[in-house]
């Protein structure tokens, strides 16, 4: 029986190192491609102010980009 634990023991020191081999699996993922952004080159842009005599003005800016779509912003102030 003494000789039988450390027999045991060396047995399973020596097939340790088999099960214990730990295997790594490296995946790779493609990236996606880089995502660009064309903004218009040209953009035309017009600028309206007024101002009465009460006191208010009013700006309107327009603005109109090659593809021809068209944003107005118009803004009020009365003192």
């Amino acid at each position: 029986m003494r000789l039988f634990v450390p027999a045991a023991a060396l047995l399973l020191a020596g097939l340790t190192p088999h099960f214990a081999a730990a295997q790594t699996t490296v995946i790779e993922r493609d990236r996606p491609d880089t995502i660009v952004i064309d903004r218009p080159s040209t953009e035309s842009k017009t600028v309206e102010t007024r101002e009465s005599s009460d006191g208010c003005s009013s700006k309107t800016v327009t603005k109109t980009n090659d593809m021809g779509d068209r944003k107005t912003v118009h803004k009020e102030s009365c003192d």
